[in-house]
Order: C-alpha cells, then structure tokens, then sequence
C-alpha cells in the first residue's frame, strides 16, 4: 500500500495531465509487450502490430534496452526514464532525460540494480561518459514512434475520456469527489490517499500537491516515482473498452478515410470514438480550436457525430453511422453526400 500524506495547501494544487505523457505510455507500452506474467488481452491486437513494427524497422535492440532499465513487474526502474518535463512533449522529455546529472544516474542504477543487467553501459556511465543517455534517447525515441505514435490518437482518446470521467467528478465533488473517483485503486479517506501498490510507503506531498497522470498503457495498479524529492505524481490506469482495438489493425483502411474525408477530418471522427469537448479535440489533435469546430460540424452535418450540452461543455461523440465508418463496418461509399 502506497500512503500520499496530503496537508490543505496539497489538496488545492491537485493537477491532472492535459495529455498523455509519451515517455510513460512508451515505458509502460514495453511492459505490456514483454510482460512478466500472462498478456493483457485488451492489448492483443496492438502487442501484435507493435512486434511486427518493431522487427520490420530493426529496432529489437532498443526495446531490448528499455525492457531490461524498465522490465514488466520490477519493484523499481530508474525515474530518470520519466523526467517531469515530458509534459511538454517527448522531445523535451528527453533532452531532461540527457541531462539527468551523473550521481542521479549512478545512484538510480544501482538501486535498480542495472550493473548486474547492463555492466557495459552503467561502466560507461560510471566512467563520465554521456553517450549511454544518447544511446537511451535514441532508443526511447525510435520505439516511441514506432509502437505508440501510430496509435496516438487512441491514446488520447482513452486518456482524455479517463480525463473528462475525473473532471466531471470534480465538478461534483470538488477534489474530494474527483480523488474518490480513483476507487478501486485508490482510497481517500482524508488526509491520506491509500494506493494499492505492491509494497509499503509513504509519501508526503509537503505542500507540491500530487499530479495524476491517467495512462493507456498503464495496467491494474497506479505507479509513483521512487524519490521523494521529485515533482509528486501518480500513474493510474484508465478504463478501456473491452472492443478495444487500435485503429491501425480495423479493418476499415485509414487512407480510405482520409481520402473521402480529409486527413484531419478522418483524425477527428477517429478521436471521437471517445466523446471530447472542442478544445480536447484540438489538445490531441495540434489543431486550433476553430478547425476542430469546423470539422465536427461537417461531420454532424453528415450525421457521422452528434454534440450534447453538458454543464458549461459542449461534448462531441460518434453517432452509430460514425462508428460504423471507422470500424469498418460500412463501406465509404454509402456515406451520404
């Protein structure tokens, strides 16, 4: 059980991650397609996909890297793998990631007991020597693209439905109800939020307040950072549909779609598979909030989506003919004109 002791000043700098966060669902993405026990059969279809994509690009070294830094069931795997500045995206996650300072490195490698995996590369890092963390960058950065970026409009999908599932729990509760909204992980029973975690803790917050960072590929249980002394966060899994599949393996063509439709309208009925206010579309889309608008309704318009007034929101979701269309289940040519 993980114990986070929250004072007054720790419930008002309550945050959740406006996005997924590229260095953690990569980590976790390679625990998923190396697991330490049976395969999560929600991922089945994407473990499948993510083998090949890697193979095919001659990548099985640097996920044979992250896996034995991170490997699926470790107790620990060193948080310099997941710097606080990947909020702002992968590429300034890893440039903080090459320039974790030596003795953070040294010590975090021997706690996760990387000399023994990795003599080569902790010797290296142990001797001065940078190009270990280039080595790793480069690793991160290839595998990301290759298994989680196609795919990234899924997992800003579920990410973002886990999002708005909390806010409106704020909405509700204040942040009382939206931390009980973490149950069954979580339990708040005030000051202290109790995480099932695999062993026993405590963290106290100490007035930095705690970041929740909801993750697609995160997995039954919540992940913390070992040291106390960095920005506070919890990963918690998020709810996935048990149709789940990404929308590289459906069997509806995503060129097919984006030849009818346009390529960032074709994004955008995809991201609609989980309902999302304008402004979530154009956050996951890199689009501005008028272009989303736009889009949606051009799709409405074709009666493929439908928007709702929800409080002060307006969400977005897919009607059935818009599900259809992007699973594949209705050819392109009975969309109506």
């Amino acid at each position: 059980m993980l114990r986070i002791h929250f004072e007054d000043r720790d419930v008002a700098r309550v945050q959740i991650a406006a996005e997924p966060d590229p260095l953690w669902e990569t980590v976790l993405a390679m625990h998923q397609l190396v697991p330490a026990g049976p395969t999560v059969p929600v991922y089945a279809a994407w473990r499948a996909r993510a083998r090949r994509e890697l193979d095919a690009r001659g990548l099985a070294r640097a996920a044979r890297l992250i896996s034995a830094l991170a490997p699926a069931g470790a107790r620990y795997f060193p948080d310099f793998l997941t710097p606080d500045a990947a909020r702002d995206g992968l590429a300034a996650g890893l440039a903080a990631l090459r320039d974790t300072p030596a003795e953070r490195l040294l010590a975090e490698a021997a706690r996760a007991a990387l000399p023994a995996r990795l003599p080569r590369w902790t010797g290296a890092l142990a001797a001065g020597s940078r190009q270990p963390l280039d080595e790793l960058a480069t690793a991160l950065k290839e595998v990301h693209r290759a298994v989680v970026a196609p795919d990234w409009t899924q997992v800003a999908a579920t990410v973002g439905c886990d999002r708005g599932a909390r806010t409106g729990a704020f909405c509700r509760g204040g942040v009382e109800g939206m931390l009980n909204s973490l149950l069954p992980s979580a339990r708040w029973d005030p000051p202290v939020l109790s995480v099932d975690y695999p062993y026993e803790r405590e963290l106290y917050l100490r007035g930095r307040g705690l970041r929740l960072i909801p993750s697609h590929f995160c997995w039954r249980r919540p992940i913390a950072l070992a040291d106390p002394g960095l920005p506070p966060v919890l990963v918690h899994p998020v709810e996935h549909p048990t149709s789940w599949v990404p929308a590289a393996t459906r069997s509806c063509r995503p060129e097919a779609l984006s030849a009818l439709l346009g390529r960032t309208r074709a994004r955008i009925l995809a991201a609609l598979d989980a309902p999302a206010t304008t402004g979530e579309l154009a956050r996951r889309l890199r689009v501005s909030a008028p272009s989303a608008s736009e889009h949606v309704s051009a799709l409405r318009e074709a009666n493929l989506a439908r928007s709702r007034r929800d409080g002060g929101c307006v969400v977005h979701a897919l009607t059935p003919l818009g599900s259809a269309l992007l699973r594949g289940e209705l050819a392109p040519a009975r969309l109506p004109e």
